[in-house]
């Protein structure tokens, strides 16, 4: 049962904004991302942990924060792009590589402007509303100089996570909320100018890589709803956030850096993407929606009236969010049962999540993760609120957690 809820708070230190001030975690901007200071109060509370697991990437708070402790961890996402980043981000980097990347940044931007050096944009839909003519000559030329390079690749990644940073930095996408826009363009610069964004965010990143690493990560590609044991081992932890039911893409965040990274190549692309992960509903994963029929593998009553009451509802998309909340239910539920095969025997999982609102019915993510966790066999759960989300006073962020006791495993997935 979810405990009482007390007077929240918005709690800024537990969202993303004080991942942004907080060393490699500021790397990169993903708005979706929760907040390192959570992830550090929960393994300041599991001392004696061994092996942490978290099976949602994202940026990989996660891992870095284990890394940085000295606790071995794993972590996995579908997104490749999360895999590179996160690989990066934890990355234990010697002097010399330090030396020879900072030399590498003045050597890419002395050939931004060279004509042999010129990337070509990518095939970003209505690229012009993104950045500016100057903008994009200046990031087509430096993209060119960092590939064209003859530099280790240590310093080519770290290069290109400064470029990462720069080309959201130009851009005219504002993304402080879930449907994105486009703000008025930014001013254009002097080629100096431009350069100086670069070598301000290169010098960033490289302070955060004078951070010590105390241990490997290992960043593996791999679906949350088929953990494999032999692929990933046993773990006495899981800290993780999953994505929120509430339609908020990854994609739509990382398009950018996707796109001119090489990992979009077209818009179908990252609706094909979406469409495998879960909660993703961008592009052609909101039309395959449509099609798409409920397994049964996982039944509530809580959930059975919250996806009747939002179909009936008025909604331009009542039906479609109904089958979407469904089926993130599904895939929520898959992911727990493959979990508790990667469990050592009194293993602790902490799951923070948010609750959501579809067309005014209130869906208790919260509680459904709950009973997903004791029909999978877990035991001692606990619903603990951590702060309000935004000025709706339903919406919340919990921690739900629980340990896995061999004991109570009984659920099979009805094939």
């Amino acid at each position: 049962m979810t405990n009482a809820i007390p007077h929240l708070k918005q709690r800024a230190d537990y969202t993303q904004k004080y991942n942004t001030q907080s060393g490699r975690h500021g790397w990169l901007r993903l708005t979706p991302a929760y907040s390192v200071k959570i992830v550090e109060e929960i393994l300041s509370s599991h001392d004696a942990v061994e092996r942490v697991l978290d099976p949602f990437c994202g940026s990989g708070t996660t891992a870095l924060c284990a890394a940085r402790r000295g606790v071995k961890s794993t972590t996995t996402d579908i997104n490749p792009f999360l895999i590179w980043l996160a690989g990066i981000k934890t990355k234990d980097y010697a002097s010399s590589e330090i030396a020879v990347t900072r030399e590498a940044g003045r050597f890419v931007l002395e050939g931004a402007g060279r004509d042999w050096s010129v990337a070509e944009a990518p095939p970003i839909h209505r690229i012009e509303r993104w950045w500016s003519n100057a903008s994009l000559k200046f990031l087509c030329g430096l993209k060119g100089a960092i590939d064209s390079s003859e530099i280790p690749a240590v310093s080519k990644d770290l290069l290109s996570v400064a470029f990462c940073r720069t080309l959201i930095q130009l851009s005219n996408a504002s993304f402080n909320h879930q449907s994105m826009s486009f703000k008025e363009e930014n001013p254009e610069l002097d080629l100096g100018s431009y350069c100086q964004v670069f070598h301000d965010n290169l010098s960033r990143i490289l302070v955060g890589c004078e951070e010590e690493i105390r241990t490997e990560s290992k960043i593996l590609l791999h679906d949350a709803r088929t953990l494999k044991r032999d692929a990933l081992g046993a773990f006495d932890l899981v800290i993780t956030s999953p994505p929120y039911a509430n339609r908020m893409s990854y994609i739509r965040e990382l398009r950018p850096y996707m796109y001119w990274m090489g990992y979009l190549a077209e818009a179908r692309d990252a609706g094909e993407l979406d469409w495998k992960a879960i909660g993703g509903t961008w592009g052609v994963a909101t039309s395959r929606l449509g099609g798409w029929k409920a397994t049964r593998n996982y039944t509530n009553e809580h959930l059975s009236r919250s996806l009747a009451t939002i179909s009936c509802s008025k909604g331009k998309h009542s039906e479609t969010l109904s089958s979407y909340v469904n089926k993130y239910c599904e895939d929520i539920f898959l992911h727990f049962i493959s979990l508790s095969g990667l469990l050592s025997e009194g293993a602790m999982i902490h799951y923070i999540v948010g609750n959501s609102t579809f067309y005014g019915t209130l869906v208790k993510i919260e509680e459904l993760y709950a009973d997903m966790m004791r029909k999978a066999g877990f035991s001692e759960i606990e619903i603990r609120p951590i702060r309000k989300r935004n000025s709706k006073k339903e919406l919340v962020e919990f921690d739900v957690s629980a340990t896995w006791r061999r004991r109570d495993a009984c659920y099979v997935v009805p094939v």
